[in-house]
């Protein structure tokens, strides 16, 4: 905290010992202790003095850095004002979702009213004088809710000053009246806790007297963020119109970023894929989200026995020597590139395919509103195969500003329809799975089912600074670990189901499998590892442009050496852990790949035995706690995942382990329907209920959280709230909710 009125002096040396002064006469030291003590009152005159003047105002550090030409970079109300921004918009984001509607909404207050936003990401700023917000401003706040109703990491500080009562505005005070705010919440309703950190912002800013602008915005992943932010926006910029009594037509469409073609740079210097500095200088450093390890493929196998619809891959990543570290129950963040079928058919309609190698420059016209999303210089092909998520259906609100760049009317209508019609689009692009380029072919007529040329694509006009600003980053995808780093200490495994499905079809749009682009990035890498033969071609011998393909060798073949390719991963940590105690009992539900985590888990038991029972004897394990998996897939000869693995566990866990199987496609209850795993967790209730109840279990859930987990929530609720001699809805929800509180049931879910 700065000090008013601070006066900064250097000790001033005295240049002589105690034994000179007493050779000196008597009247030189009083002279001199009489000169000491006047320059000591002289120098300490404000605090020696301090009561008997008025306080001057505290002048902030901040502020006068600021004055000074400085500047404290954590701090945005400066920012603000030097940049003239009336609106500053914080975002809460793990994947980058929250951070694309933040720079939406700035765009927007651009284009709409011609007022310039701050962008904030909240970690890098403190939150000491959001009281000092001007009227005539207001603060956004674009927060996604992560895991189990927690904030994001880069969200965390701001939650806390935001909740804890005892921290201090620059007010002196835990209050923000008069504060303008806005509050749009990204979530997903298959989880308990859905939207919960937008609306502790809300109700935490109001509480201390900040004024709410429109209504809390809330995004539901499970069905349609986009048509959520889409629905809420207009009512909102309508209150914030009127609040602060701006008028729609006072901005003006303007790019957010400018690109150029370089006619010379050097090779060396231009990123082909890669993302980082140190990946393109091929230096060391810590490997991480920024700067993922291109990880070495080791074994990759099919683990379904059945692959005649559905496949899923086994994959192990070696980590030797690259400083990664790992846990039990973490995540592994895979990077995928886009098929390549997609690349070329953006180039086409673009009329950049013989230009795929040109290298470009792209600069942010302004940085604090949009950042460029990926390292540059870099080449038109490279920023649609490596950078941005051109795979992924497009959204309703982009087709719009590109409509006006169509090669003739019927498109430029066809475009603006999908623009505005909700009910069209999801017609034809939502239930088609349309992505970009495969509507902008529709658009102009071109037959999107056959292997785009620039013969057979017509060329749109539309700027490459649009297509960067109106699609966003490709990002990792994310699976977790399928192992224990006390068994494989060097590698870490993934289990990935590959994602292929069927589109819905209509009048515009024939039927099409869609592909999931990592789990199928994974699966042609598994193909390509293993030497592996795989057809493009469809019955009539012709080459099936809908079959995904990848350029899995890498930027300048970095990912492939001889037979062994490479894939470029990072670890995110998770709290998704087993207890410490080997005593406590443990219960994992892990339908389908949900199992996953908890192969890991397993192992982390089996190597912890391992060492116990050469140190203790045979009866090491005497006292610990058993182990219970609950699991569930179709057929026990289909898709059984690590079918020969579970049997040798349970021998070398002494009894401690015990897996129970659902097989819903084989065995069936009485009355025919199917088995679940929730059906087997019923069956079990005595031991789960003395499980939880008296022996302090921990419970994991894993796998999907619409339907499956919520089940299994309610047969808990129902087996603990029998335990207790009550209900399901009463004691049973009150006992799960504890147990989600102290941290003994755990989900690692998806929807």
């Amino acid at each position: 905290m700065s000090v008013a009125n601070r006066t900064t002096f250097q000790a001033i040396p005295l240049a002589f010992h105690w034994s000179k002064m007493s050779s000196t006469s008597t009247s030189d030291v009083v002279i001199l202790a009489l000169g000491v003590t006047l320059a000591a009152a002289y120098l300490f005159r404000d605090q020696l003095f301090a009561a008997s003047k008025p306080k001057a105002a505290p002048i902030s550090s901040n502020a006068s850095k600021i004055a000074n030409g400085g500047g404290n970079p954590r701090d945005f109300i400066a920012k603000m004002k030097e940049g003239k921004k009336r609106l500053v918009i914080f975002y809460g984001s793990q994947t980058g979702t929250a951070e694309e509607y933040a720079i939406r909404l700035a765009k927007e207050a651009k284009s709409k009213f011609g007022l310039a936003s701050l962008v904030c990401d909240p970690e890098e700023y403190d939150f000491e004088n959001l009281d000092q917000l001007p009227e005539d401003s207001v603060a956004f706040f674009v927060m996604a809710t992560y895991g189990e109703g927690e904030p994001t990491d880069n969200a965390v500080q701001l939650m806390q000053n935001l909740q804890d009562d005892s921290f201090e505005f620059s007010n002196g005070a835990h209050s923000l009246d008069g504060l303008k705010y806005v509050v749009f919440g990204l979530g997903n309703k298959t989880y308990e806790h859905y939207n919960l950190i937008g609306r502790n912002v809300d109700a935490v800013l109001t509480k201390m007297g900040a004024k709410r602008i429109g209504e809390r915005g809330e995004g539901d992943d499970d069905k349609s963020m986009e048509e959520d932010y889409l629905e809420w926006k207009d009512g909102m910029w309508e209150a914030f119109a009127a609040e602060l009594g701006v008028e729609e037509g006072q901005g003006a469409d303007s790019a957010d970023f400018a690109v150029s073609e370089l006619d010379s740079h050097p090779p060396e210097k231009v990123y082909l894929g890669e993302y980082s500095a140190r990946a393109l200088t091929k230096t060391k450093g810590i490997h991480d989200a920024k700067n993922p390890y291109p990880a070495p493929l080791g074994e990759a196998r099919e683990l379904f026995q059945s692959t005649h619809d559905r496949n899923c891959v086994h994959a192990e990543l070696n980590i030797e020597g690259s400083g990664i570290t790992y846990q039990h129950g973490d995540h592994l963040g895979v990077w995928p590139t886009n098929a390549e079928v997609e690349v070329d058919r953006l180039l086409c309609a673009l009329g950049l395919y013989n230009k795929r190698d040109t290298v470009i420059g792209i600069e942010s016209l302004d940085p604090a509103l949009a950042k460029v999303p990926f390292p540059v210089p870099t080449t038109y092909g490279t920023v649609l195969r490596h950078y941005i998520d051109i795979s992924a259906v497009a959204g309703r609100q982009v087709l719009g500003p590109l409509s006006k760049y169509a090669p003739n009317p019927d498109a430029e209508t066809f475009l603006k329809n999908l623009n505005t019609n909700k009910e069209v689009y999801s017609k034809v692009v939502a239930d088609g799975c349309l992505k970009l380029g495969e509507i902008l072919q529709l658009a102009a007529g071109n037959d999107i089912s056959t292997v785009p040329t620039p013969e057979n694509t017509t060329t749109w006009t539309i700027p490459f600074d649009l297509i960067v600003s109106a699609i966003p980053r490709l990002q990792p995808r994310y699976y977790s670990i399928s192992s224990s780093p006390k068994l494989h200490p060097n590698s870490v495994h993934i289990t990935c189901v590959v994602l292929k499905y069927q589109n819905v079809p209509s009048d515009n749009v024939r039927q099409k499998w869609c592909y999931g682009v990592s789990s199928n990035f994974i699966l042609n890498l598994k193909h390509a590892a293993n030497g592996e033969p795989v057809s493009y071609l469809n019955d009539n011998g012709v080459e099936n442009a809908n079959i995904p393909r990848y350029h899995i060798e890498g930027p300048r073949g970095a990912y492939k050496v001889d037979t062994m390719y490479k894939a470029p991963v990072h670890v995110r940590r998770s709290t998704f852990r087993l207890p410490t105690n080997p005593k406590s009992p443990v219960i994992m539900v892990g339908p389908g790949t949900g199992v996953a985590p908890f192969r890991g888990f397993v192992q982390e038991r089996v190597a912890l035995a391992r060492r116990s029972l050469e140190k203790n004897g045979p009866d090491a394990l005497e006292d610990w706690g058993r182990i219970t998996l609950f699991y569930g897939c179709r057929r026990d000869d289909e898709d059984y995942l690590y079918k020969d693995e579970w049997t040798g566990y349970i021998e070398e866990l002494k009894g401690k382990f015990q897996m129970h199987c659902a097989f819903s496609r084989q065995n069936y209850k009485p009355d025919g329907s199917k088995i679940y795993v929730q059906d087997l967790i019923w069956e079990q209730r005595e031991h789960i209920a003395d499980a939880i109840l008296n022996g302090k279990g921990y419970v994991y859930i894993c796998g999907e959280a619409k339907n499956m987990a919520k089940q299994v929530e309610d047969v808990l609720a129902r087996i603990l709230g029998e335990a207790k001699g009550g209900s399901a809805g009463v004691e049973g929800v009150a006992e799960v909710k504890l147990l989600k509180e102290r941290s003994r049931l755990m989900l690692d879910v998806w929807s």
